[in-house]
């Protein structure tokens, strides 16, 4: 009999009642220091007590609307991620998935209003991640993704990762969009260098392809900036957020330029939640906090101790561990055995990590980790691949 919850993910045996910080708590009191962060979400940990006060004070003023109306929240969300980026306008969603919709939308929908409605192409990158909706899984194209979904949706090509002379030559006439994740996440912490990154920004100028950068997982200051392409020294022309954005509390945006927004008029798109004044009240303080440059320049300073501190972890542990990846606190051990192994012993170490591609396993903690949380869960995964030893 099937469960009644779809039983479409391989759960953990945990059930956790509590958080605080970098804590999760089960019902019996069993404490788990958390390196995933919800999958990059919980940026400022469990409960914070200032994202509290935040949900709290706005859910007792208002909490829905709908878009039918102005939402003072949302403009002053709205303003402030302008005001931090590149960008001249947002769009809210409730997910990274609902971000890659409009984004594909708004890149088709710019050159259809330029006489151009063929120019639908969008080229994609192999391992990469955009969510799970039919446009999503498309963008991606891994067949365990895609098997027995189709049709999908035409009009993706999918490159090999990094290499630049493949993307030069896939660029045609009927190329609307690069879509490119700086970090990625799910493929397996694998940064995008930085030359690679102004290579792309340079093939887009030349060509009059948008840029389009999911910074769903490595935004929000996961890699020591405010958004990962920053460190490339350029700029998207749309660019896809979500998780860290809403501190734990769901919420997604589009972020674009005027030009390349100014297909999407009254009516090209919606949303019944996005912006909603409860997630835009958390999210606002999410960009104050974060947003700080004292805020990451301590992002980078427990980046560099963590990842010294795995260098010495991947030292003791050769035959369990290769080595590690990644930027700021997006962080991945390469492994020599199955990552989910990896991530199963270190339940009994009460540490919690997450797999992803090319067996890797990721760290993703909160921003604002300790130095003594810090240790203590190099200290717990290196008991964790002990037990994975011979």
């Amino acid at each position: 009999m099937i469960a009644s919850v779809l039983p479409t993910y391989n759960r953990a045996p945990l059930a956790f009642t509590k958080g605080e910080g970098a804590w999760l708590t089960e019902a019996d009191g069993s404490r788990y220091l958390d390196l995933g962060a919800g999958i990059a979400v919980n940026v400022l940990g469990h409960a914070n007590p200032e994202l509290v006060a935040a949900l709290t004070a706005q859910a007792g003023r208002l909490w829905h609307v709908s878009n039918l109306y102005r939402i003072p929240e949302q403009e002053r969300l709205a303003d402030m991620l302008v005001e931090a980026t590149f960008a001249d306008t947002v769009f809210f969603t409730n997910s990274g998935t609902e971000a890659a919709e409009l984004a594909i939308k708004m890149a088709r929908k710019y050159w259809y209003d330029r006489g151009e409605p063929n120019r639908t192409g969008i080229l994609t990158f192999e391992g990469s991640f955009h969510g799970r909706s039919t446009g999503a899984i498309a963008a991606s194209g891994a067949e365990k993704m895609v098997k027995g979904f189709g049709p999908l949706m035409p009009g993706f090509v999918h490159l090999p990762w990094g290499n630049m002379e493949a993307v030069a030559a896939a660029i045609g006439p009927d190329t609307a969009a690069i879509l490119i994740e700086p970090v990625q996440g799910e493929g397996g912490i694998r940064p995008l260098p930085d030359a690679d990154l102004r290579a792309l920004r340079r093939l887009c100028d030349d060509s009059g392809v948008l840029l389009i950068l999911d910074e769903v997982q490595c935004g929000m200051g996961r890699t020591g900036r405010l958004f990962a392409h920053e460190w490339a020294g350029i700029t998207p022309d749309i660019m896809m957020v979500a998780k860290g954005l809403g501190g734990g509390f769901p919420l997604g945006a589009v972020l674009a330029t005027e030009a390349a927004a100014s297909g999407m008029t009254a009516g090209t798109h919606g949303s019944t939640y996005g912006g909603n004044p409860l997630g835009c009240a958390v999210g606002a303080r999410v960009m104050e906090i974060v947003a700080d440059p004292a805020f990451l320049a301590e992002v980078n300073r427990k980046a560099a101790l963590l990842r010294q501190r795995l260098e010495g972890l991947v030292a003791a542990h050769p035959d369990v561990l290769e080595g590690v990846r990644g930027q700021g606190l997006m962080l991945g051990l390469k492994c020599k055995v199955a990552p989910a192994d990896l991530v199963k012993a270190g339940y009994a170490e009460h540490v919690l990590t997450v797999a992803a591609a090319d067996n890797v396993l990721r760290l993703l903690p909160p921003l604002n980790i300790s130095d003594a949380e810090i240790a203590e869960a190099v200290d717990r995964l290196d008991r964790a691949a002990g037990r994975l030893r011979g």
